[in-house]
């Protein structure tokens, strides 16, 4: 989830998950935006992979960055596809990785396959499979990368961000390995901080980056959670992060100690209101 795309009028498809709105960006050639429910869910360059347009992508690209030089491969499960903006992010900077994306909405893979080709992205697969089904299916320490990007229209489904789903990501996980999350939240950010608790209570290092703003409560926006059994590189990420396009902010040790402060971690059953942005977020006044 991210800011509204740019272009020309757009293509509408019907999917599983309602309707789907293809955007060309008309600034930038093989660009464009898929739009689900109205709520831009991925970039795409399809002439630069490389290139990651919406802020907590690039936040994302950064963490990808310090956890693995450039051209080493990674293992890696997406949950979440829409247009695979990651994934193909990963192949083209660490070509020979192995990459699997969970994805439910078989309309959706299916127009991303036709309308934003990835049979020529080396090493990809996407399983039309939902979250926890398709972790639950996987091998006990497989995987380098488990990236958590995935949203129902503008909301994070509650069941992947609970503990128990969590655990359940952690034991994909080699032991270096890194769990990555999107978080969306607002005002206060209540449910960012319960998330970010949830990640603590399964990996020892975590880390949260995020918009200034975004992190203070005053806006509505995603914020980037990455946890791991071993030390994480906080101060390149740190450097990284004040020196993007987009400045972010990042708390670690006893800054995001303080975060979470009073924050129970999510569990499976519990009844949680999941965020949802103003309707103006998306110019849905």
């Amino acid at each position: 989830m991210a800011r509204k795309g740019r272009g020309p009028r757009p293509e509408t498809h019907t999917i599983a998950g309602g309707e789907a709105e293809l955007l060309r960006d008309a600034d930038r050639d093989g660009g464009w935006v898929l739009l689900v429910g109205g709520v831009p869910q991925s970039y795409v360059d399809l002439s630069d992979p490389t290139y990651l347009d919406f802020e907590y992508m690039q936040l994302m690209g950064a963490v990808v960055d310090a956890i693995a030089p450039a051209g080493e491969p990674l293992d890696a499960v997406h949950v979440g596809g829409a247009g695979c903006t990651l994934p193909r992010y990963v192949a083209a900077t660490r070509p020979r990785s192995r990459q699997v994306v969970l994805e439910p909405d078989g309309e959706l893979v299916r127009l991303v396959r036709e309308r934003l080709p990835v049979k020529n992205v080396p090493g990809l697969r996407i399983r039309i499979t939902d979250g926890r089904s398709g972790i639950a299916a996987l091998p006990d320490a497989a995987d380098d990368l488990v990236v958590m990007d995935a949203f129902a229209e503008a909301s994070m489904p509650l069941d992947l961000a609970t503990r128990e789903f969590v655990l359940d990501a952690a034991r994909v996980l080699r032991p270096g390995g890194v769990y990555l999350a999107n978080v969306a939240d607002g005002f206060r950010l209540p449910f960012a901080r319960r998330a970010a608790a949830t990640i603590a209570s399964v990996f020892r290092h975590t880390l949260l980056m995020g918009d200034p703003g975004v992190l203070r409560g005053r806006r509505f926006g995603n914020l980037i959670v990455a946890g791991s059994r071993e030390p994480l590189p906080v101060a390149e990420l740190t450097r990284r992060a004040a020196g993007g396009i987009a400045r972010a902010r990042l708390l670690a040790g006893g800054e995001l100690t303080a975060f979470r402060s009073g924050a129970a971690p999510l569990h499976d059953g519990e009844q949680v209101a999941v965020p949802v942005p103003p309707p103006q977020v998306f110019g849905k006044s």
